[in-house]
């Protein structure tokens, strides 16, 4: 499998259009990728909560719309990152956004786990409540976002559904850099999965962000990383050492907690 992640810059002064046109550019120039990612709420800015209102749209909207026809012209399965999702009978939500070779919307993934501790996203979004897994060939993919990393049992529980990569957008900031890497590398050894981190870079909500997408194999090693500006990362790797890993070193066989408890009757 070959894989593209986009680690697109953001900032505020660049108008939310032109963005979306840049990213599809940068999607349709990965001629051969089975697989391009991008980053988190990148149409509007992951921290730019003032901007979110105005920036939120359904998922037939103007993103949605750009990047089926950007997976179309590629023939890739496209992770179009996050959007501000409008529900006209509800909030907004972080929603993902999964594109099959056809350019059809197979999934979407509202996030799970809101940051902010009683501000921003922890108060303005919804709370997705679907653990999301996908079909995507020669792999499943397992959906999560960003501050989703620090809460191991949604892994887990994406482990259990048969996710075999587990693909993570994020706008996550350069003063957290560390934990980011620390966070996809340790996921990945707890899995035994590999990892596709997918972050922004640039600045913006006056928050700069820290770039390093990485890739992580089901033993936690780095397969590539990316530094803190804009730039695609691309890898190759074989699905197949998922299955490898996880039959010479059998973890998860010894799970204990977490696991339904046998029924006594």
């Amino acid at each position: 499998m070959r894989a593209s992640l986009i680690q697109l810059a953001v900032s505020d002064s660049e108008p939310a259009a032109e963005r979306r046109a840049r990213a599809a550019a940068l999607v349709r120039a990965q001629n051969g990728a089975d697989l391009v990612v991008l980053p988190e709420l990148w149409p509007v800015g992951g921290f730019a909560y003032d901007a979110w209102s105005d920036g939120a749209e359904p998922l037939d909207g103007p993103t949605a719309e750009t990047m089926s026809a950007a997976a179309r012209a590629v023939g890739c399965w496209l992770h179009a990152g996050s959007i501000v999702e409008r529900d006209p009978d509800g909030p907004i939500y972080n929603t993902s956004l999964l594109f099959a070779p056809d350019g059809e919307l197979v999934r979407t993934y509202r996030k799970i786990h809101r940051f902010g501790f009683d501000t921003g996203e922890a108060v303005v979004m919804g709370a997705g409540q679907e653990i999301v897994t996908a079909d995507a060939g020669s792999a499943t993919l397992g959906l999560a976002t960003c501050y989703d990393l620090r809460f191991p049992e949604l892994f887990r529980a994406l482990l259990d559904a048969g996710a075999e990569l587990l693909v993570v957008p994020a706008a996550w900031p350069a003063r957290r850099a560390e934990h980011w890497n620390l966070l996809a590398r340790a996921r990945a050894v707890e899995e035994q999965a590999f990892v596709l981190a997918c972050n922004t870079a640039g600045t913006h909500g006056g928050v700069e962000q820290a770039g390093r997408s990485l890739v992580v194999d089901p033993w936690g090693r780095v397969l590539a990383e990316a530094g803190p500006d804009e730039q695609v990362l691309t890898v190759e790797f074989d699905p197949a050492e998922v299955a490898k890993c996880r039959a010479e070193f059998p973890v998860h066989r010894d799970r204990l907690l977490g696991i339904p408890a046998p029924v006594q009757r």
